[in-house]
């Protein structure tokens, strides 16, 4: 089993009815204002945003609102609320939704003491000082709420690219998994992807790692089972418990304890994908992605994907296994192929060229230009 450091600071609160610890949380931690980010009008809808707000005023924070954050947001929406947080003297961010809106108040609270917050998604700047950061989730999917990374869309230059500071883990989250009852399936299962995908690129990195494995295992046949329950049941409250908390658990530092920082190759192609075409969710794109690079890197190294053939699938071969992880994608729906996600034959040399922007992919393998080409055609 490989060294590894472990720290995770977020204090979690779990369970229905626990959005009203958001105001006490922030309070105790010295916030006055806050920047409260958002996405659409579905939290209105579904009461999470009554919630935040009466837990906001009965603890005696202001607070100046930004919304209309999109899925894979955009530097051009993070420049904008930074502008908002630094007039409006904020001295604090609370993100109120999923991954994207989660994403975009980690970005708003590194940028705010930044000259110019994309440096430092290219490293030009360090992240050496941050606002504050909480978090009420609304959509289990990324992780976001309980690590420090970020995922920002730089729409000009079709960069879709990464940044992760200790400043920028939140200090507190909550998850009422009830709110997530009026989810569309198809959104629930771009969530229950996603969360696979991260605790994927760990999976394969070193067998020695026996006990983060097993936890791996668990969480990946908890994620499909309660994903399976949920088709046939929105509001099964213990299937949505147990995904959103698989969900947090896929990237919050454990599911890749003693795994070498894992793979990451799947997630820096699939960043090329919503870069080019926005409309791609992030989940869905990993969906498709995953099996066919299970395919072309087991055909290199077999003896990593047997231990995940026979743990997960209860298979002696792999690709038996990887037929099944197929099937169960396309029982829910998903796409599975990069035409069903509408790119078109004539964009995968596009394709190629921004994922290769993006410097070292993979660790297994590492992807040259002829690998790629070869896994996006396999995927088409």
């Amino acid at each position: 089993m490989d060294t590894f450091r472990f720290y995770n600071p977020t204090r979690i609160h779990f369970g229905t009815g626990m959005i009203k610890n958001i105001g006490p949380e922030m309070s105790a931690a010295g916030v006055k204002k806050c920047l409260l980010v958002a996405g659409g009008g579905s939290i209105r809808a579904n009461s999470v945003y009554s919630q935040v707000v009466e837990s906001l005023k009965s603890s005696h924070i202001d607070w100046i609102e930004a919304w209309g954050v999109q899925s894979n947001p955009t530097l051009a929406k993070v420049r904008e609320m930074i502008q908002v947080a630094r007039r409006e003297g904020v001295d604090a961010v609370l993100a109120v939704g999923g991954g994207s809106v989660i994403d975009s108040a980690k970005a708003v609270a590194a940028g705010f003491h930044l000259q110019d917050v994309w440096n430092a998604f290219t490293g030009a700047e360090r992240i050496q000082q941050a606002l504050p950061v909480f978090t009420v989730l609304t959509i289990s999917a990324t992780g976001s709420e309980m690590n420090g990374n970020a995922v920002i869309t730089n729409s000009e230059e079709k960069k879709k690219w990464s940044i992760g500071s200790t400043l920028l883990y939140p200090r507190a989250t909550i998850i009422d998994p009830s709110v997530q009852s009026s989810l569309p399936f198809k959104q629930t299962v771009n969530g229950a992807l996603d969360a696979t995908a991260h605790i994927l690129e760990y999976y394969f990195m070193d067998d020695n790692a026996i006990a983060t494995l097993a936890i791996n295992s668990g969480l990946l046949h908890t994620i499909t089972e309660m994903t399976d329950r949920l088709k046939g049941n929105a509001s099964d409250l213990t299937a949505r418990g147990n995904l959103a908390w698989s969900a947090t658990l896929a990237l919050n530092g454990i599911s890749g304890a003693g795994l070498k920082g894992g793979d990451w190759g799947c997630h820096t192609i699939e960043h090329a994908f919503s870069a080019l075409y926005p409309s791609i969710a992030h989940g869905e794109g990993l969906g498709v992605i995953f099996p066919a690079w299970i395919e072309y890197v087991s055909e290199k190294y077999p003896d990593r994907f047997t231990g995940w053939a026979r743990n997960v699938w209860g298979e002696d071969s792999v690709p038996y296994a990887l037929r099944r992880f197929r099937e169960k994608i396309e029982s829910w729906g998903s796409s599975t192929s990069l035409r069903d996600l509408g790119i078109k034959e004539q964009d995968l040399a596009t394709l190629r060229d921004i994922i290769l922007q993006s410097g070292t992919i993979g660790k297994i393998h590492q992807f040259g230009a002829a690998d790629i080409e070869a896994l996006l055609m396999l995927a088409y």
